[in-house]
């Protein structure tokens, strides 16, 4: 099993990747041209023994999710806003943001269904019967809200670069150039994207919820908010094992719907939005001393004079 997998997340009009020393975030900005933002990975947190742990470093890309993605996300959406992209981020709006985020992801797709099935006449809560119907409706807002937001227009761009981001991280781990010629010919999905593990999420949750059985009320509530940090840790794990033997046909069959689940999340990407991503994975690769996996062609791409490359702040 490789030692890192490399990938990252969409954002407003750009793409993050992260590698091991460092998140590089590229933006196209209102007038065409780029910006790109680095973030050096603190070693004590991503690259230490203990972190780099079964379970532990799920905790970690979990932790990295919410603080890192919230953090760059902010970033790209200052850029379209035509703010001072080197200015500051207030730790306190991160926060803000990030507290908002999981009080409607905790609220919406954990609490509510679990409300619902509570209250639903004839299923005994805490039962195996009450976790598959709270975990259906679970799966069933989930899917509706991918739905929905897909719809919109500016969401539809950001899924948009999310393809692009799939595309040029399947085009490294096959060993094809970085350019937006062969980009454009891998898939928009890949078996360790988030969409695939939020599905996993939900479906391990049905079997660990039930295993609580029945507890009194604002235990069962606290439950699933302490356990779900835990059960996305064990979620990573299996997805970490799928990309290592995605070559057996029992698991690509038994990964088939977290990737179908993904083509609510994805959209082909243009060539430009391609360019975009492959100039946040290049300078990721570089850090981590891997250039010697580019070529001249490639390079090209990522060294644009309009870029400029300034820390976040920690």
């Amino acid at each position: 099993m490789p030692n890192f997998y490399y990938g990252g997340q969409a954002v407003i009009e750009g793409v993050m990747m992260r590698g091991q020393r460092q998140a590089t975030v590229v933006v196209r900005r209102r007038d065409g041209t780029l910006l790109s933002r680095t973030e050096i990975l603190p070693a004590s947190l991503y690259r230490s023994w203990f972190a780099r742990r079964p379970f532990v470093r799920g905790l970690v890309a979990l932790w990295e999710m919410l603080i890192l993605g919230t953090r760059l996300m902010l970033f790209s959406a200052m850029v379209q806003a035509g703010g001072e992209s080197e200015r500051e981020i207030p730790r306190r709006l991160v926060f803000l943001m990030l507290g908002i985020s999981l009080a409607f992801v905790l609220g919406v797709f954990f609490l509510l269904p679990y409300l619902a099935a509570a209250g639903h006449v004839g299923v005994r809560s805490g039962s195996l019967a009450g976790s598959a119907l709270e975990g259906v409706l679970r799966l069933a807002l989930f899917i509706g809200y991918l739905g929905l937001v897909g719809r919109l227009e500016r969401m539809k761009q950001v899924f948009q670069y999310h393809g692009a981001e799939h595309k040029t991280v399947n085009a490294y781990e096959h060993n094809m150039p970085l350019t937006p010629q062969w980009v454009q010919r891998q898939s928009i999905v890949h078996v360790r994207c988030g969409t695939a593990f939020l599905l996993w999420v939900v479906v391990v949750s049905i079997f660990v919820f039930a295993l609580l059985g029945h507890l009194p009320f604002l235990v069962n509530v606290a439950a699933r908010v302490v356990l779900v940090p835990l059960i996305a840790a064990g979620c990573y794990e299996i997805l970490r094992l799928a990309a290592r033997f995605y070559h057996v046909r029992l698991v690509r069959a038994v990964m088939q719907p977290g990737l179908w689940l993904q083509r609510l999340t994805t959209r082909e990407p243009t060539d430009a939005q391609v360019e975009v991503a492959i100039a946040a994975l290049l300078p990721v690769l570089a850090a981590d001393g891997q250039a010697h996996r580019t070529d001249a062609a490639r390079l090209e791409i990522a060294v644009y004079p309009e870029n400029s490359s300034v820390g976040l702040p920690s």
